[in-house]
């Protein structure tokens, strides 16, 4: 009996239902508040990339200022872009780089993870990706002694090869494992890419004399 009162109350309510669809279809409700919505969206990413501007701007003063107060608005206007879109890995990256020059180096790498989490990694070009990879491997150098810089210095040089510095980093990392024969392979790829590097070719020159 219960069964059956609750078929009768769905047919009600399919009866009731069926002709309010049918009248929004009709006047295209559906279809404008979608169009709504598309709007909201290209307000608050518009929104997101202002904010974006703003503090790439400060933090670039703020790499040649004394003034401490420019890397917290940098990160401040990253956060607001954040709020407005959370999937955009170059928002996360702001933030990164401000929270690394404030001396927060551990929080940096948080905002990097995030910036490299699939949710926002497919944001990335290839090759924003690449420099996305190299600047954790230099803070999990810095901040956790190397663990799994190696793996993002490796990645980071497969999907962009003509960056000297990454090939260098990965190199003093294959170093410091005893891993010398990677470590050579890695200097002169990096001496491949940019002929005049110091770095790559003293380290190489150290090989041979030991």
């Amino acid at each position: 009996m219960e069964e059956q009162m609750w078929k009768d109350l769905l047919l009600q309510a399919a009866i009731i239902l069926i002709p309010v669809f049918m009248f929004l279809f009709i006047h295209s409700i559906p279809q404008k508040l979608f169009s709504k919505l598309r709007l909201l969206y290209r307000r608050s990413n518009l929104e997101a990339k202002r904010h974006f501007v703003l503090g790439a701007q400060l933090l670039s003063q703020a790499r040649s200022s004394s003034d401490s107060s420019l890397a917290q608005r940098a990160e401040a206007e990253a956060d607001r872009s954040i709020s407005l879109d959370p999937k955009d890995a170059a928002y996360h990256i702001l933030k990164a780089l401000a929270l690394e020059l404030q001396g927060f180096k551990t929080s940096a790498l948080d905002s990097l993870d995030v910036a490299l989490s699939p949710l926002a990694a497919k944001s990335l070009t290839d090759g924003e990706r690449a420099e996305a990879l190299f600047k954790r491997a230099e803070l999990r150098m810095a901040v956790i002694d190397g663990g799994g810089a190696v793996e993002d210095l490796v990645e980071s040089v497969r999907l962009k090869v003509d960056n000297a510095r990454a090939y260098g980093l990965l190199a003093e990392c294959y170093e410091k494992k005893g891993l010398k024969e990677e470590a050579r392979k890695a200097y002169e790829d990096a001496l491949r890419v940019q002929p005049d590097y110091d770095l790559a070719r003293n380290a190489l020159a150290r090989f041979v004399s030991s």
